[in-house]
């Protein structure tokens, strides 16, 4: 059973950091890109970070660039999102989604994790 699980989201304070987890099981992660998105109440899910199946190749919503990182571990079957100098505005819940390639369009991503809860806050 293909299955993703996201981990490692909480509360933490503005300027704080947290990492991500999205491990697979049921397939190799190595064959895929992985996406991780994003989505805060009464907003629309958008995509925060990607990384390649193919050369690692990465990409990164504007607003989170220098502050957030995406990488994998294929022996592991998982990828991570270190996210740093939070800020209020990153709160949501982020869910990581597998596709053959980086796309910038949220539907081309098939798997899709349950998602884990980051909200940051004094």
């Amino acid at each position: 059973q293909v299955q993703l699980v996201e981990s490692g989201g909480g509360l933490v304070q503005p300027g704080g950091s947290l990492r991500l987890s999205c491990e697979a099981s049921g397939f190799t992660l190595d064959y895929y890109a992985i996406g991780w998105f994003r989505q805060a109440p009464g907003k629309e899910r958008e995509g925060v970070s990607c990384i390649s199946s193919s050369d690692g190749s990465t990409y990164y919503l504007d607003s989170v660039k220098g502050r957030f990182t995406i990488s994998r571990d294929n022996a592991k079957n998982t990828v991570y999102l270190q996210m740093n100098s939070l800020k209020p505005e990153d709160t949501a819940v982020y869910y990581c989604a597998t596709n053959y390639y980086c796309s910038a369009y949220e539907a081309d991503f098939e798997s899709w994790g349950q998602g884990t809860q980051v909200t940051v806050s004094s």
